[in-house]
């Protein structure tokens, strides 16, 4: 669905602001991309750090603050103040995962120490943070039910949908998931060559699926995650800052 914020005079007809076609420029590559690999979130998070920087030049436009009535304000706010938390709730997540990942390769490191209790501490971790996460999607799913009404700015409300949308992917490649891709699927169909779930495993479940045989578990494996958890890192960072700025904003109206 197109989404427009106009501005109107008396004397031309309605044209959509330069701020809000860029804004709806920004929302379109969001939808487009659907792949979840570590380098596909990662470039998301990115283009939702520079979604929400525009929307904070658009927030401090004078139509834009004549548009928003209190209601509107106080919708904008609770729904920034839910994707901080979705933020610190992965940065949590992840930083665990970082630290007890960092004992485990210091032990296979050194070849010295009590890898089998790491590996148990790991697991008993990684089985608390899924749970977690499996909660917060439950959750995410319940509030996508709920009408966000933001028209006449309805852009506000797309983006902070496809925002939600980025987090269902986020918690779910954390978890480990095997949710084969679209064009996954389109494989199968066309290729005589098996394509299966399994083969697309992200970097967490790769490491899962190798921790719970020691013997089998690779250096290589657990250093891809812990790259890909500080590049995951790094961005939620970056969009944390962006969606405070964001905030702030608002608030000044």
């Amino acid at each position: 669905m197109a989404v427009s914020f106009h501005v109107r005079s008396k004397s031309y007809p309605s044209r959509q602001h330069p701020q809000a076609a860029h804004v709806n420029e920004q929302l379109t590559r969001l939808r487009s991309s659907e792949t979840a690999s570590s380098s596909s979130i990662c470039q998301r998070l990115i283009n939702l750090q520079d979604l929400h920087d525009s929307l904070e030049k658009m927030i401090r436009l004078s139509v834009t603050n004549q548009a928003l009535s209190q209601d509107k304000i106080e919708k904008l706010l609770d729904g920034s103040i839910k994707i901080l938390d979705l933020c610190n709730i992965a940065k949590d997540g992840l930083s665990q995962m970082k630290e007890s990942l960092k004992e485990i390769q210091s032990v296979v490191r050194r070849k010295r120490g009590d890898l089998s209790a790491e590996v148990k501490k790991y697991i008993s971790s990684r089985n608390i943070l899924k749970k977690s996460f499996q909660k917060v999607l439950r959750s995410l799913k319940t509030s996508q039910n709920k009408n966000n009404n933001y028209e006449p700015l309805a852009v506000f409300g797309e983006a902070e949908a496809v925002t939600i949308a980025l987090f269902e992917s986020l918690f779910s490649f954390m978890s480990g998931s095997k949710s084969c891709s679209k064009w996954s699927m389109v494989s199968k169909m066309m290729s005589q060559s098996k394509v299966t779930c399994e083969a697309e495993a992200n970097e967490f479940k790769r490491v899962d699926l190798e921790i719970q045989s020691e013997k089998s578990l690779k250096v290589e494996e657990v250093h891809n995650l812990e790259s890909c958890i500080q590049d995951l890192e790094d961005g939620i960072e970056s969009l944390s800052k962006s969606l405070i700025k964001y905030r702030v904003s608002i608030l000044n109206i």
